[in-house]
């Protein structure tokens, strides 16, 4: 299957409201350039560095989301043309953001990650801290930065059950903080679901999926 029509494939499942991220990181811009030829403008990179070569080398009408876990000393690089940071999971992470999107005279689009997977090494705010850092007077005096919603990762696991269990507890949180409306934040996604379980995340109110393999192949 070419990544033609694999993409049509996906596609072609996705409700309208579902906004599909291409992850293509660590795929040559080949690759990315015929995704690129069959539509997709949305690309997602888990390595600053990486995204920045390829906004370099490719057309400027591509949306670059950073979909990693991201180190504040490396915000400086990609704030110029970043579209959307998944992973931000701490105020401090989000102060860096905004002082860099200041410098580029720009607002920088951010989706807060939250922990809801039984693993050690996912990152993510639990509840509370999203609440306090929420209701925060650093937070409000942000104007460099916008929080559009919430971001996830399921559990790595076969067990169908956890991971809608994980999902939906996600949602619960978009559905309890959804009403906040400040100059700053205005919550509509929810970033949820990978190549092996986006159709489920999708069933548990997900819009926004992030899907590598399935389109690009293995890595």
């Amino acid at each position: 299957m070419s990544i033609q029509s694999n993409l049509n494939t996906i596609k072609a499942t996705l409700p309208e409201h579902v906004t599909l991220v291409a992850v293509s990181k660590t795929k040559p811009v080949s690759d990315l350039m015929q995704a690129y030829e069959s539509g997709q403008r949305i690309f997602g990179e888990n390595k600053i560095q990486e995204m920045v070569d390829k906004y370099e080398e490719m057309p400027k009408d591509i949306q670059w989301h950073m979909i990693g876990h991201v180190q504040s000393n490396k915000v400086k690089f990609m704030a110029p043309f970043v579209s959307l940071i998944h992973g931000v999971d701490s105020l401090k992470l989000l102060q860096e953001i905004n002082k860099q999107a200041l410098k580029n005279n720009r607002i920088i689009d951010c989706l807060l990650q939250i922990y809801i997977a039984e693993e050690e090494s996912k990152f993510g705010l639990d509840e509370n801290e999203l609440n306090e850092l929420l209701f925060s007077p650093e937070f409000k005096e942000m104007k460099n930065i916008r929080i559009l919603g919430l971001m996830g990762m399921a559990t790595f696991t076969e067990d169908k059950n956890q991971i809608k269990k994980e999902f939906t507890h996600l949602k619960s949180i978009f559905d309890s903080i959804k009403k906040i409306k400040t100059e700053n934040c205005d919550l509509k996604t929810i970033s949820m679901g990978m190549s092996g379980d986006y159709q489920l995340a999708i069933e548990c109110g997900s819009t926004m999926v992030r899907i590598g393999s399935s389109i690009f192949g293995g890595r």
